[in-house]
């Protein structure tokens, strides 16, 4: 039926109009039917309106990256070409998702330097830039963590959720934020604090051959700061930052356990960039680690950095620049080996406390020598850089004197400035009499025809060598060592036996401790020897003597 009405003339259209609408879905046939009325309720400045609020709406969501190619890879450095616009020092990240930085911004080319293995980068892949300096995450997150060179955490304890983050590469403060340094910063260790004594925002060199103490001098200084974290007195709490250089991993594995087993890790951070680690790596984690002490130095409160050891991060860098082709020059360092520590170093500062709140930032550098020859070029650059060096010796390391400490060699440019009054009363004739002993020393194994005073001087020369040598793991409060350098200055072991000392030190510190306790106690609260506690001092050592005996000295 249908069929024949499609057929006839008129009536054509009607049932073609009448067969689409059956087909078509209700909302359609709805819309169609209600367009013209909607179009004629609709004015032109309405229609307007809608089109400028989406207009203004419209957000372009294109994300333009620039890409380079990779020309060559080989030894840790990629050959980039493109990347116009990148800036030194900006972190790539190639197609493999290994990240590098920017080195050398040739004509034709960029270097950069890959941060892991290169294995799995290929000619021709490409690589984008991040447009963003490399930095690190800082803050006090980061205390009681081990993070590697780029501040990712390697100690299995989870991500560390910094709230800042701050650039690898800064600027060292100027002259007018800093402040001369005044703050003593306690070593623990007798030599150190008596003679070569460290003030906070000092740059102390610790020098010296392999195997002779060095790092046992830096991982003592952070032992001792746990007492002097345990001051009810926030500002004057120091956090430390121990920066791992080209060691092996079992070596900073046992470094992290000896700080777990004192509880010294909940102030301290440490960086490790092994051995095993590429050399960019190598040369970035010192900056790291000065990036994580500045966080503190910069909000009032104070930090120590140890580097260990600058001679590998200079190693790394020669590494890293031959291969970038840059010219080489003494011992095939490059010519901006000087600018390298000395832009690490010189960030380590006392900050001045009406500006600047307060802060500081210690460093303690530490360099291996060769056969003891301190005129090789890094030495010589470190040491023009420093505040003073620890001079450590394998002669006396071997003869047991420990810390092997060369009293003549060592300097702290700082001096007495660095020092508690307590300190300055004993250890005055203390270096005094050292130097006197140094100078007869030589001479007095030509001839035993020597006058009293002469032998003397020797004796009492001998007497504080002994009694200045400590046991590792063991550092001392520095009212302690007041009380133990002021038996020797003022000659109560001059007629001990040579091998007596180490007891009569150790029985007397128990003896002051337990039966004198208030003796520390002032010592500790005015930073000075009065007169009432000299006087006590006498007291409690005459007391001391009655009651012990020690085997006397030999008639020489």
């Amino acid at each position: 039926m249908l069929s024949r009405l499609l057929t006839r003339g008129p009536l054509r259209a009607t049932a073609a109009t009448i067969a689409a609408r059956t087909c078509l879905p209700a909302t359609s046939r709805l819309l169609h039917t209600t367009a013209p009325r909607l179009a004629a309720k609709v004015s032109p400045a309405e229609v307007t309106s809608i089109l400028e609020e989406r207009i203004a709406g419209f957000r372009d969501h294109k994300d333009v990256d620039e890409v380079g190619l990779v020309l060559s890879v080989a030894d840790g450095i990629a050959r980039i070409y493109g990347l116009n616009n990148v800036q030194a020092g900006e972190m790539v990240e190639f197609s493999c998702g290994l990240k590098g930085m920017a080195l050398n911004l040739e004509t034709d080319n960029v270097g950069v330097v890959v941060f892991g293995e290169d294995r799995n980068i290929l000619e021709g892949d490409s690589v984008k830039r991040t447009k963003a300096i490399v930095d690190v995450p800082v803050g006090k997150e980061l205390l009681g963590r081990v993070v590697d060179g780029l501040g990712n955490p390697i100690d299995d304890m989870g991500p560390i959720n910094a709230k800042q983050r701050s650039r690898v590469e800064v600027k060292a403060p100027g002259i007018i934020p800093r402040q001369s340094v005044s703050e003593p910063m306690s070593t623990g260790l007798k030599a150190v604090d008596s003679l070569i004594p460290i003030g906070r925002g000092q740059r102390e060199l610790i020098i010296g051959d392999r195997q002779t103490g060095k790092t046992a001098i830096a991982v003592d200084t952070i032992l001792n700061q746990k007492q002097v974290n345990e001051n009810p007195d926030p500002t004057k709490h120091l956090y430390c930052v121990y920066v791992a250089i080209g060691q092996k991993r079992s070596t900073v594995a046992q470094i992290v356990e000896v700080l777990r087993k004192f509880g010294c890790m909940s102030y301290s951070t440490v960086v490790a960039a092994t051995a095993s680690d590429p050399a960019p790596l190598q040369y970035l984690a010192p900056y790291s680690g000065c990036a994580m002490g500045e966080y503190f130095r910069d909000n009032g409160m104070h930090s120590v950095i140890v580097y260990d050891d600058l001679s590998k991060q200079a190693v790394a860098y020669r590494q890293m620049s031959l291969l970038l082709r840059r010219p080489p020059g003494r011992e095939a360092y490059p010519g901006d080996v000087f600018y390298l520590h000395s832009r690490l170093l010189e960030r380590a500062a006392k900050m001045n406390a009406r500006t600047k709140k307060g802060g500081s930032l210690t460093a303690l550098p530490i360099i291996e020598t060769q056969a003891g020859d301190v005129s090789a070029f890094i030495p010589t650059n470190v040491i023009s850089i420093t505040d003073g060096q620890i001079f450590l010796e394998s002669e006396l390391f071997y003869k047991g004197i420990r810390p092997a400490v060369n009293v003549g060699l060592s300097v702290s440019r700082v001096g007495s400035a660095a020092q508690t009054k307590a300190m300055k009363q004993v250890a005055g004739t203390l270096k005094l009499e050292l130097a006197q002993y140094r100078e007869v020393a030589a001479f007095a194994q030509f001839g035993s025809d020597l006058d009293q005073t002469t032998q003397q001087q020797l004796l009492r020369g001998g007497i504080l060598t002994e009694l200045l040598k400590q046991r590792q793991y063991s550092p001392m409060a520095t009212e302690v060592e007041v009380v133990t350098i002021y038996a020797g200055v003022r000659g109560y072991l001059d007629k001990v036996a040579q091998k007596e000392i180490p007891r009569f030190e150790t029985m007397w510190l128990e003896h002051v401790s337990q039966n004198h306790p208030d003796i520390l106690k002032a010592i500790r609260a005015e930073h000075l020897i009065s007169d009432t506690t000299e006087e006590n001092l006498k007291n409690a050592m005459d007391e001391f003597l009655t009651i012990n005996e020690f085997e006397a000295r030999h008639a020489q």
